[in-house]
């Protein structure tokens, strides 16, 4: 495996990342039914609050707003995110299939749920004033594209609300050297200076914090 320039992993081009993604695909698949209550989804419920306060500090004073929810799973955030901002046309993507219908469920004909990849989002340029996406960066094979495409779909004046997994530098090196043996798909853990450096190509402002002792919160806004 070689190494980036930036200092990440090259796992060997299109092949090795679509088997991750059929990896992320499989485990989530799987975890679907007790996401929401089991240990695998405490991680990402954990971070609900702090999503959900920087998405309503984002969208004060603007009307009707078009929110993303990248990596939605169950639709458990989304349906968090509705309830606070009525009035807000909310649309989920997820790689996984079985997340997607359970979130179809959950939200029913309050918002739209589609099957994708968000390194490859459908939806034209400018399309929303806010996405957020909790938990799920650290999934994504190249996340410098990523990373691109959510700025690619929000609107000018737009920001992205990101929760992901975080460890100090010796955890997450021990970490990060285990990941290609994982079984989920999990792709790398960021410090803080390498998620500055992957959004920063893309967005102007970029606040990062730790939130607790194994996560952090990163507001990323488009100019």
């Amino acid at each position: 495996m070689g190494e980036r320039k930036d200092g990440r992993a090259d796992r060997g081009g299109a092949s090795a990342s679509e088997q991750l993604k059929a990896r992320s695909r499989a485990a989530f698949t799987e975890q679907a039914a007790t996401y929401d209550e089991g240990m695998r989804g405490s991680h990402a419920r954990a971070l609900y609050p702090h999503i959900l306060e920087e998405a309503k500090r984002s969208l004060a004073g603007v009307r009707v707003p078009r929110v993303l929810d990248v990596g939605c799973g169950t639709g458990a955030l989304s349906e968090q995110l509705l309830a606070v901002m009525p009035d807000c046309r909310l649309t989920g993507i997820d790689l996984s299939s079985a997340m997607v219908e359970r979130a179809r469920i959950r939200l029913a004909a309050k918002a739209e749920v589609i099957e994708g990849d968000a390194e490859r989002l459908p939806f034209r340029d400018e399309s929303f004033d806010l996405v957020v996406c909790n938990d799920s960066f650290h999934h994504y094979p190249d996340p410098d594209r990523a990373a691109f495409q959510i700025w690619r779909v929000l609107r000018r004046g737009g920001t992205l609300v990101m929760g992901d997994t975080w460890q100090p530098a010796p955890a997450r090196s021990i970490m990060n050297a285990w990941m290609p043996f994982s079984h989920e798909g999990d792709v790398r853990i960021y410090s803080e200076a390498e998620l500055r450096l992957i959004l920063g190509a893309w967005f102007q402002h970029v606040d990062w914090r730790r939130i607790g002792t194994t996560a952090c919160l990163v507001v990323a806004h488009k100019e």
